[in-house]
């Protein structure tokens, strides 16, 4: 079977899984896509090891066969993030540019190093010695939050919008940064050559800051190209051609085309949306966008609870499962709460805000995807025959499936108390705001 049919099969397949949800569920639909994966995953291998029928052979090589990282980072992701980013509100963002930036930047350089540290030193604890490099290999790819995860789940439950902007807009843009250090460590890692601090900055320039620079000029482009015409068809075949040929000569160019997507939806969705675009289109535009992300994001997550077919178990791995969620967690929490410290001293917050952003802070397809382009069968655990890439990928798995089941499914009671209480603000700042007119009235007629 080929690639293409057998994707044919997988949407269908996940179309099937969310049209049950929607008439028998409660669940969110990519949550309820991921779990129906994986139960068709457990099913196949007890299946295969109780003697029924055997699938896993067949199962594992069609997985293989679709390789993930680059139907991801090569494929749907200039869709997924083009569709993200297209509903960003750019005065949201400039209100929170601060705050943004640091989690963006500081948290993510501040997880990578937490979490390796860590893990290095309980796996010396626990006789599973994971050399030091490797150990940082994963905190650089875990760090980042995914923006594909974050959009599909946390956006939609309409957060207050504070808490919404500085979660949306940190997983947006912290994969630019976060690719530098996982570049970094890995060419540690893999190529035997210490980086140099001009190697590093040089890198950042062209990946992150590249980025940035050609996405404005894509959407500086493409805004005049979707302006200088009035039909409606044309304008949306423009737009993706952004997506499409943009985001695969951003890989021509050795820039950041995630990057790139961000800041060219951010430029349509603020400024063409509103001067660009005939009526017709503006009104097509939003719900055209919303059906390719819901379809894409179907085709992914499915792809994510299929992943589980792809590993081969040991006994160590589901130690180092364990261990990876807490250590994530705990390193999550940490990231955002000292930020806070500071945030706290010159703006009033949402009391939920960290606890939000700690259980928000999901990890997805762009985690197992990065983790997946870690070279196989070069380096061992250390008095373990069991492969680097193999004990990576399953806390990787472990910390992607957490997120999007457990805290995707249960951040919603978070997000509606941060709501009532977010009511009890404003009506609190609105009293205050009276008394001080009435004060001021009063001591003028005084």
């Amino acid at each position: 079977m080929s690639v293409y049919n057998t994707l044919c099969f997988l949407s269908f397949a996940a179309m099937v899984i969310a049209l049950i949800n929607s008439k028998f569920g409660r669940m969110q639909t990519t949550i309820a896509i991921t779990a129906g994966a994986m139960v068709l995953s457990l099913f196949i291998l007890i299946a295969g090891h109780s003697g029924w029928f055997n699938l896993v052979d067949i199962a594992s090589k069609t997985m293989a066969e679709i390789n993930f990282e680059s139907f991801l980072l090569n494929g749907i992701l200039g869709f997924l993030l083009f569709a993200g980013g297209l509903g960003i509100k750019l005065p949201h963002f400039a209100d929170q540019k601060w705050e943004i930036t640091i989690l963006a930047l500081g948290s993510t350089l501040f997880s990578t190093f937490f979490i390796g540290f860590a893990l290095y030193g309980i796996c010396d604890l626990i006789n599973i010695r994971i050399d030091l490099v490797f150990c940082l290999l994963f905190g650089a790819l875990i760090s980042p939050t995914d923006p594909i995860a974050v959009l599909a789940i946390v956006k939609k439950l309409h957060a207050p919008q504070r808490i919404s902007t500085q979660i949306e807009g940190e997983s947006l843009f912290n994969d630019g940064f976060g690719l530098v250090i996982f570049v970094t460590i890995f060419t540690v890692a893999f190529s035997g050559h210490a980086p140099t601090v001009g190697g590093v900055i040089t890198l950042f320039l062209q990946e992150a800051v590249g980025g940035i620079a050609y996405g404005f000029v894509l959407g500086l482009i493409f805004h005049y190209l979707i302006s200088s015409t009035n039909d409606h068809s044309m304008e949306l075949l423009l737009m993706i051609c952004i997506p499409t040929a943009g985001y695969a000569f951003a890989e021509t160019l050795e820039v950041s085309g995630p990057l790139a997507m961000v800041v060219s939806s951010i430029m349509i969705g603020n400024w063409t949306r509103y001067v660009g675009f005939s009526k017709e289109s503006t009104e097509h535009m939003d719900h055209f966008w919303e059906l390719v992300d819901e379809f894409l994001n179907g085709i992914l997550f499915l792809l994510i609870g299929l992943s589980m077919l792809l590993f081969q178990f040991h006994s160590e791995d589901w130690i180092m499962m364990a261990i990876a969620v807490p250590l994530v967690l705990l390193s999550r929490f940490l990231s955002v709460w000292i930020p806070y410290v500071g945030f706290k001293r010159y703006r009033k917050y949402n009391p939920w805000s960290v606890k939000i952003l700690t259980w928000g802070g999901l990890r997805g397809g762009l985690a197992l995807a990065m983790a997946l382009s870690i070279p196989q069968g070069q380096y061992f655990v250390t008095d373990l025959n069991i492969d680097v890439k193999e004990i990576i990928m399953v806390m990787t798995y472990a910390v992607v499936v957490f997120s999007i089941l457990v805290q995707g499914s249960t951040i919603t009671p978070m997000i509606n108390k941060a709501k009532v209480v977010q009511t009890q603000m404003e009506e609190a700042e609105k009293l205050q705001a009276q008394v001080k007119v009435s004060e001021e009235t009063t001591n003028k007629e005084a």
